[in-house]
């Protein structure tokens, strides 16, 4: 089944779990969850999996045992592709808020940060980082990721690249609002041009990363 975008019935759907996020709302919509944004999803990273690799279509429930918001279902549905023994990944999510996009490291191991941090401190390497950040920036990209308020221990406050030296991990995420085109085939050229835009930056993470020696966390 090719992709034909997102349904509007999907978005819909979002925005109706959102005012009535309860297991009578999802037993009595799932026919339209699955329809209008399970296939749609699948269809999508069904078509980019041979540039990019296979996704992981994310289930819909929440994981609520350590969290003090109960409700059940997550009000997107996101995808990732993660290639095996590297760093950086891409993501796509469909909401009620439109489409977004994103790529690179979203959760980076003790073993992990502590390479990050001296490929950032290298002459060669770091300012090769900065570079991509900065035209991603430019470009109309969110770079994010969890950050330390404070220089971390081993470099000085007037290091440079200090900003990203914070970074305990680093991704980067653009947002469209709902419009007409993402009911089209218009999202599979969207998504795979932004894809391709982030693959400098899981290059770089790939290289000077990698992935975690530590043994897997238990979710």
């Amino acid at each position: 089944m090719s992709f034909e975008g997102f349904p509007d019935e999907g978005l819909v759907f979002y925005e109706g779990l959102e005012a009535d996020n309860t297991k009578t709302y999802w037993t009595r919509n799932k026919a339209a969850y699955d329809a209008h944004v399970k296939a749609p999803i699948v269809s999508l990273t069904d078509e980019l999996a041979p540039e990019f690799g296979p996704a992981k279509v994310f289930r819909p429930y929440r994981d609520v045992r350590f969290s003090n918001d109960k409700t059940p279902y997550k009000t997107h549905q996101g995808a990732v592709v993660h290639p095996e023994g590297g760093c950086g990944a891409w993501y796509v999510q469909i909401s009620a808020d439109g489409l977004r996009v994103s790529g690179g490291c979203w959760r980076l191991e003790s073993d992990q940060v502590a390479r990050y941090r001296r490929a950032v401190a290298d002459d060669v390497q770091g300012p090769r980082l900065e570079q991509e950040v900065a035209r991603l920036a430019g470009s109309g990209w969110e770079i994010e990721g969890e950050r330390l308020t404070r220089v971390p221990a081993g470099h000085v406050a007037d290091a440079p690249r200090v900003e990203l030296l914070k970074h305990k991990s680093l991704y980067a995420s653009r947002t469209w609002e709902p419009t007409e085109w993402l009911h089209t085939r218009q999202v599979l050229d969207a998504v795979r041009d932004a894809w391709r835009d982030l693959r400098p930056l899981n290059v770089w993470l790939d290289d000077n990363v990698g992935a975690t020696a530590r043994e897997p966390r238990r979710r």
